[in-house]
């Protein structure tokens, strides 16, 4: 069993961590009741996949044990279905990889460089063959009206595609955002949990930010225009370094497992609040 130190440290990070998405459940409805019920499912979920003894068959007693649910909770946990959609990850895995697409590759750019507007059919370069190339089997009219209902994409006038943004970030839609709560937090976390279980440097993944809590209000607009034009830069830096090993895009690359990595870079601000002090290293 951890230490009362380690316990209370633990603890004490939860209670922060939750704070933010205990705000969304709140503002949005949703009681104590159903987040107990999803935290049980995952409890029962994570026992029985991950915690099982080397060569050794989990069971639904073991995961009892360690989670502190009954048997009888474990076993109807297990018949219900996951409280998560699948899919939701998916939609916005490869609406991101077309817009990546658009934006990297130079023969879907304009004389200046720039994503250009396409025609959604047709001969030449088409929003058709650019959702086809990355977004393998998704109809172009699915996906076109998925960007724009986010407000990704808009149709002009003349039936040109144009791109409104240089990344897959819904805009006006609370459920493509909570989609994004659901996987870029999880990947955050799982670094984290990563970097605690793995003490040597050249194991660690990197993990980084930079904060300072005095700051006067009025230099935050040109922060967040620097911060937003550098972390763009990045981005596609490495983008296009990725999509060059990825076997999706590039079905002749080379080399064993399946591997999904990448870098996440968020922008945050708040006011600062004295008993709290010492969180913002």
């Amino acid at each position: 069993m951890p230490n009362s130190a380690f316990t209370k440290a633990l603890s004490s990070a939860v209670a922060r961590l939750l704070r933010p998405l205990v705000r969304i459940l709140l503002r949005n409805g949703v009681p104590y009741g159903v987040f107990e019920d999803i935290a049980r499912w995952v409890y029962a979920d994570v026992a029985l996949r991950e915690f099982s003894i080397a060569g050794r068959k989990q069971s639904v007693s073991r995961a009892a044990v360690i989670t502190g649910l009954s048997r009888k909770e474990i076993t109807r946990l297990q018949e219900l279905g996951a409280p998560y959609e699948d899919a939701a990850e998916e939609r916005y895995n490869r609406a991101a990889r077309v817009v990546s697409g658009w934006v990297r590759e130079a023969r879907f750019a304009d004389k200046q460089g720039n994503p250009a507007d396409l025609p959604l059919s047709g001969e030449g370069v088409t929003f058709e063959g650019l959702v086809k190339e990355f977004s393998r089997d998704v109809p172009a009219r699915a996906m076109l009206d998925e960007l724009i209902r986010v407000g990704t994409v808009e149709r002009l006038d003349d039936d040109r595609i144009r791109l409104r943004s240089r990344a897959y970030l819904p805009q006006i839609d609370d459920i493509a955002k909570l989609e994004i709560l659901g996987t870029d937090v999880r990947l955050l976390i799982a670094t984290i949990d990563h970097n605690l279980r793995h003490t040597a440097a050249d194991e660690r993944l990197f993990q980084r930010k930079v904060a300072y809590n005095n700051l006067p209000e009025e230099i935050l607009p040109q922060l967040r225009t620097l911060s937003a034009t550098r972390a763009q830069a990045l981005l596609e830096e490495l983008d296009r370094y990725l999509a060059g090993h990825d076997r999706d895009a590039n079905p002749s690359v080379s080399g064993t497992g399946r591997k999904n990595a990448g870098v996440g870079i968020y922008y945050f601000e708040e006011d600062f609040d004295s008993s709290s002090e010492g969180e913002l290293k």
